[in-house]
């Protein structure tokens, strides 16, 4: 069973072609690790098995029959509770959302790997509406790190993120407005991509309006480039959807190392210039540099001259919270996370001058990177300050600041612009938590972070280690540790 939940979704196709194993086989062992190591990380807040298996049974026909379908045939998903599925209600979190009323409904993705044949494996978790850096809600609780339950997930896409490294799907759907995608993936030491805004296509729009993407989490690029194929995939709903352009990013990553990194230009940032950054974390992300030297790119340390836009991007997003709760009575709001609701009804009071302000300010950004790509390819930070901190929380302990941007400073930045960012792990702190690496390019140019991100891992592969809990033997055991 575990040999099979360890595979990555590119191995899965290949031994469905080989008739080594089958669609069926695989997702059972999936759920046994679902069963066995979601009540210590609660990655998932639905399960259904009998569908779930009755997509799989569904493909291992249509290999059976020589016909396979699209080009994820059979490959295990968790979806996060955000996008609407078909067969499953979506509450995102929420008591104030009916969950009759989401039935029937599919998102773009949802629909692009049910196209495609991916087998959904259930509803995975996240903060109400998604709306902080952990992943905690009234509805479900309090989503843990699979390298120690103890810790975060990190969010808002933490259940996504505490699914992969745990063998409980290869793939896993996330969305990023304020760094959701990467922040978890870089706690939980997983590839997560934030695409350019448009390239994935993405309805109903999110609360948090064009600071919002949909993307892939993933054990390895590889695996993230082969899910942007599908998730690329037009749709017409989409109305801020670029043309699609069709490109084939598992294609774009072929390559050695040295062929993918030969001349590209890259921006190393440490700190951008205004970040304190824990010790341990940057130097990871220093070796990690000088390893991208040694394969052929070239690198400057230089920072990108942007000041810390934490508070422009404090009235974009908080507002866009605001504006999702504005139809929501004092009763359904008493049923909610009080933070929420309490950052919601102080960005209510903003004025509308005060929120183009920050629009302009976000202009000004995007005028300021779109400028420093002109001379750069690529820039590289670390995806975090810090590795992952008690779970529970918003903020680390005896943290300066209450809420959690002020400890995502390298990514929310690079939502204001809508540019490709993605976070690859590149080492572990003392504790054993992972450290993640961040490739930022240009707006469009989402093959260039996965082009680096790939030559990163071929050169720096950590996809054979595995968190404990992922080998362990007796779910009531790893369950009880983490019992009050």
């Amino acid at each position: 069973m575990n040999d099979l939940a360890r595979k990555t979704a590119l191995e899965l196709l290949q031994g469905y072609r080989e008739k080594s194993f089958s669609p069926v086989e695989v997702v059972k062992a999936m759920l046994a690790q679902i069963r066995r190591c979601n009540p210590v990380v609660n990655a998932f807040n639905l399960i259904d098995e009998e569908t779930t298996l009755r997509f799989a049974r569904e493909s291992e026909q249509r290999y059976q029959s020589a016909n396979p379908r699209g080009r994820l045939d059979g490959v295990p998903i968790a979806i996060k509770d955000v996008f609407l599925t078909p067969q499953w209600p979506t509450i995102k979190g929420s008591r104030t959302i009916d969950p009759k009323s989401t039935v029937g409904k599919e998102a773009p993705c949802a629909a692009a790997l049910r196209r495609n044949g991916a087998v959904p494996l259930g509803k995975t978790t996240t903060p109400e509406f998604g709306w902080k850096g952990v992943t905690d809600n009234p509805v479900d609780g309090i989503t843990r790190n699979p390298w120690n339950p103890e810790k975060t997930a990190g969010g808002s896409s933490g259940g996504s993120a505490a699914a992969v490294p745990l063998g409980m799907g290869p793939l896993a759907l996330g969305t990023d407005a304020g760094g959701s995608i990467r922040i978890p993936a870089g706690f939980c030491g997983l590839v997560g991509l934030k695409p350019s805004f448009g390239e994935v296509p993405h309805w109903p729009a999110s609360p948090f309006g064009t600071l919002a993407h949909a993307g892939p989490m993933t054990w390895t690029v590889a695996d993230c480039a082969l899910m942007m194929n599908v998730l690329t995939e037009a749709d017409s709903r989409d109305t801020h959807a670029i043309p699609r352009r069709n490109i084939n990013y598992l294609a774009a990553i072929d390559g050695e190392p040295t062929d993918l990194l030969r001349g590209v230009r890259i921006a190393y940032s440490g700190t951008l210039g205004y970040v304190d950054v824990a010790s341990e974390v940057a130097d990871a992300v220093r070796a990690a540099a000088e390893l991208l030297a040694s394969l052929g790119a070239e690198i400057t340390e230089v920072a990108p001259g942007f000041d810390d836009p934490i508070a422009a991007f404090g009235h974009l997003f908080y507002g866009g919270a605001a504006n999702a709760l504005r139809n929501l009575g004092k009763k359904q709001r008493a049923l909610m996370d009080p933070q929420l609701v309490a950052v919601s009804e102080k960005a209510a009071q903003l004025s509308m001058l005060d929120y183009l302000e920050a629009v302009n300010e976000r202009m000004a950004l995007c005028e300021r990177m779109a400028a420093f790509h002109t001379k750069y390819d690529l820039l590289l930070t670390p995806t975090l300050p810090i590795t992952a901190f008690k779970a529970g929380r918003e903020v680390p302990e005896d943290w300066p600041s209450t809420r959690w941007p002020s400890w995502t400073p390298f990514t929310y930045p690079f939502n204001m612009t809508g540019q490709p960012a993605i976070s690859v792990p590149c080492g572990f702190d003392r504790a054993g938590l992972p450290i993640g690496l961040q490739f930022v390019a240009a707006r469009f140019n989402d093959s260039a972070v996965l082009r680096a991100a790939q030559a990163y891992q071929l050169a720096a592969p950590l996809t054979d280690k595995r968190p404990d809990l992922f080998f362990e033997h007796s779910t009531q055991s790893a369950a009880e540790r983490m019992s009050p």
